[in-house]
């Protein structure tokens, strides 16, 4: 056990009612809940809900709020999470380049780092480097709960009493649930690599590997990835299983956009969008809303990542769609273009390296229009509720790629006729830090039953 808080004791604390009951607090934000509303909202038993609340305050996890005003009898008590309970390294690892983050139970950046990578230098530098980066950030974040006979290279991590474990995210193709690379596009050196057992070994915490696409994928989930119109199917009631409290995945500022929105957007939209927000932001919030949408646990969202390769996160109910081999999303080495120009996987006319290849000669209208055939027929094959787009080049350009894409979805939906108008296409909340955000993710987000996490 690593302390009254600590990280084995949070791990410990993994049951279904419990995360049932924290991820309520968590929603409730500094506001706080009441016991009588847990016990109404999660279908537990007041004693249930007594006991389950007694043992995270007494964990350190829940504290009071102060009390609110009731129909009949004295104020009740209202409970809120304790952030600062519990925190999670995310590293993501990207061809060129290693971006690193320390979170809170609340998702809260509390410190990061950047630095240059070649992915391709070896098995050693890159750990090297991601011990590094989670040693520096433990001791930034976290240095004033290490006893001071722990502060020594190597062991600031299993010494930091509310650390949880590291969530690395990076390129696939890997498996998940081993935590073993694959023959990643460009590096095969890397194929059959066992990530998660070396990292782990070196720095003695739990470590969680999955890619870069769902790890950003999970983390939009849980912030509330949608908007206050829910989804395509959802009208002013949410979306297909989404209820008063629309499709979301979050909280009621929606923790991945916001009443105003997002990055491209603000109150007014950016330039594909008007009045009623464009599809890079707007009102109804870049990727959040005031009830979250299309990530709730009835909805779905495709998340397109286009750095220095194209990917894709899938979410269904809520949570990441994987696949049977966790294989799932990629979205990149679909060929549309048969005899089309090479690409790193060894097949040719794949959607990444027709997309890559315009960014590179600067036609971004074309590396648009490019993904956006394939959000098509993503949309197509799925019927997904909204597109999510994230990525540094996308970051670079956004309202080039979120026009772009979302008219050819726009086209597609006039083609076919009815009612319900086009996939929406808006930019990610959270800028390139996404993914790394969404590593941290890997470890908390099961603690409040928003993922599977390992």
């Amino acid at each position: 056990m690593r302390g009254a808080a600590g990280g084995a004791n949070l791990l410990a604390l993994r049951s279904h009612n419990t995360a049932l009951v924290l991820d309520l607090l968590r929603t409730a934000g500094g506001a706080g809940i009441s016991r009588l509303e847990l016990a109404e909202r999660t279908g537990l038993t007041p004693q249930a809900v007594s006991k389950i609340t007694a043992r995270l305050r007494g964990e350190g996890l829940a504290a009071e709020a102060g009390r609110r005003a009731s129909t009949g009898g004295k104020p009740r008590t209202v409970l809120r999470l304790v952030p600062g309970a519990g925190h999670a390294l995310g590293v993501h690892l990207d061809r060129d380049e290693l971006r690193a983050v320390l979170v809170d139970l609340d998702g809260t950046v509390v410190a990061e780092r950047r630095a240059p990578l070649d992915l391709g230098a070896g098995a050693e530098t890159v750990l090297e480097m991601v011990a590094r980066a989670a040693e520096e950030l433990a001791a930034e974040g976290l240095g004033h709960l290490v006893a001071e006979g722990a502060r020594v290279p190597g062991a600031a991590l299993a010494a930091a009493p509310t650390l949880l474990g590291l969530g690395v995210a990076l390129p696939g193709p890997l498996d998940h649930v081993r935590g073993v690379l694959h023959r990643i596009t460009g590096f095969p050196g890397w194929d059959g690599y066992p990530l998660r057992e070396a990292l782990e070994r070196r720095l003695g915490v739990p470590v969680v590997v999955d890619k870069d696409t769902n790890a950003a994928a999970l983390g939009l989930a849980v912030g509330g990835a949608g908007a206050e119109e829910g989804s395509k199917a959802g009208g002013e009631e949410g979306s297909k299983a989404g209820g008063e409290e629309g499709s979301g995945a979050g909280v009621e500022a929606g923790g991945a956009g916001g009443q105003r929105g997002s990055g491209a957007g603000g109150q007014r939209g950016s330039g594909a969008g008007g009045q009623r927000g464009s599809r890079a932001g707007g009102e109804a919030g870049g990727a959040g809303g005031e009830a979250a949408g299309a990530g709730a646990r009835g909805g779905s969202f495709a998340y397109l990542h286009l750095g220095t390769g194209l990917g894709a996160g899938l979410v269904f109910g809520g949570g990441v769609h994987r696949g049977a081999r966790t294989g799932a999303g990629e979205f990149g080495h679909q060929v549309v273009q048969l005899d089309g120009p090479p690409c790193t996987c060894g097949a040719r006319g794949c959607i990444e390296a027709l997309c890559l290849a315009a960014v590179a000669r600067g036609d971004l209208a074309e590396a648009a229009r490019v993904l956006g055939t394939g959000a098509a027929n993503l949309a197509g094959l799925l019927d997904i509720d909204l597109v999510l787009l994230g990525g540094r080049t996308v970051a670079a350009a956004p309202e080039a790629f979120v026009h772009g894409v979302g008219a050819v979805l726009d086209a597609r939906a006039r083609r076919e006729g009815g009612h319900d108008g086009p996939v929406p296409v808006r930019l990610a909340p959270a800028g390139t830090r996404g993914v790394a955000e969404g590593a941290a993710q890997l470890l908390l987000a099961p603690l409040f039953g928003r993922g599977d996490g390992g």
